[in-house]
């Protein structure tokens, strides 16, 4: 592999060399790189230094070491901020929280799966595996169907093909067929219901967020755990959970929120 690629250009070689030392998932030495990349030793090692001495890349001289750089983490935040709903709903979320005295959750669809970009908790005794960053399937959770729901048939189609269909709890869906079921419901409810279907003890009520084209750009939900409430109890904040929604579709169209 040692003999150069293509026309990528210098910002694509520097590129794909922190694509490279990402994808060990832990600090990487200079031989680790070399015996995967595609570069010969003296130009891995040249971008490499730059990268470096650019703040992309940080070198432990105690273990010899590359990992990514701080430099690189500002500019993934900034990103993740300009890219995330979470800026935009976070005053409406703080809301309803307040309002309800429940957990919120906020989520938008990251390929097949719901990634959570925010979280506001009301009681610090009841702790849902969702946390922001985090991924879950979209089958088998409230924001994930409420998105689900409201995606183009085309859409709907390949991301049902695409989901894993794991039994996490009794209550899990386990076929598109069953999932497509929970969806037509949802299109006349405008929520969508999770029935202890991802964790045991955990449900939930969500809406979609929509842009004004009605384009579902996120989901937002009012969770809590079946020692506390019921889902009748939480249906009761189907109104004040839809207005939210709506609430932070029409900023997101205002902001004219990326596609």
């Amino acid at each position: 592999m040692n003999k150069e690629t293509g026309n990528s250009g210098t910002v694509g070689k520097a590129l794909e060399i922190l694509d490279l030392v990402a994808s060990f998932d832990r600090p990487v030495r200079f031989t680790e790189l070399q015996d995967i990349s595609p570069y010969p030793k003296a130009t891995l090692y040249r971008f490499v230094q730059t990268l470096t001495n650019q703040n992309m890349l940080t070198h432990s001289p105690e273990t010899g070491c590359y990992s990514l750089g701080a430099r690189l983490v500002r500019l993934a935040h900034s990103a993740w901020k300009n890219a995330s709903l979470a800026p935009i709903a976070r005053n409406h979320i703080e809301n309803l929280c307040a309002q309800v005295g429940e957990t919120i959750h906020l989520a938008q669809f990251d390929n097949s799966n719901v990634i959570f970009v925010d979280k506001v908790q009301a009681n610090q005794h009841i702790q849902t595996l969702a946390q922001s960053g985090m991924t879950a399937p979209a089958y088998c959770t409230g924001v994930g169907k409420a998105m689900l729901a409201y995606m183009s048939p085309k859409r709907l189609e390949i991301i049902l093909r695409q989901q894993s269909y794991y039994r996490f709890t009794p209550n899990t869906h386990t076929s598109a067929d069953a999932v497509m079921n929970d969806i037509d419901t949802i299109r006349v409810d405008g929520v969508a219901f999770d029935r202890e279907e991802h964790e045991i003890g955990i449900i939930s009520i969500a809406a979609p967020v929509l842009m004004e084209s009605g384009r579902v750009i996120g989901a937002v939900s009012i969770a809590s755990s079946t020692s506390r409430v019921t889902l009748g109890d939480l249906t009761a904040f189907k109104d004040t959970l839809i207005t939210t929604a709506e609430s932070i579709g029409a900023e997101a169209s205002t902001w004219q929120f990326p596609s």
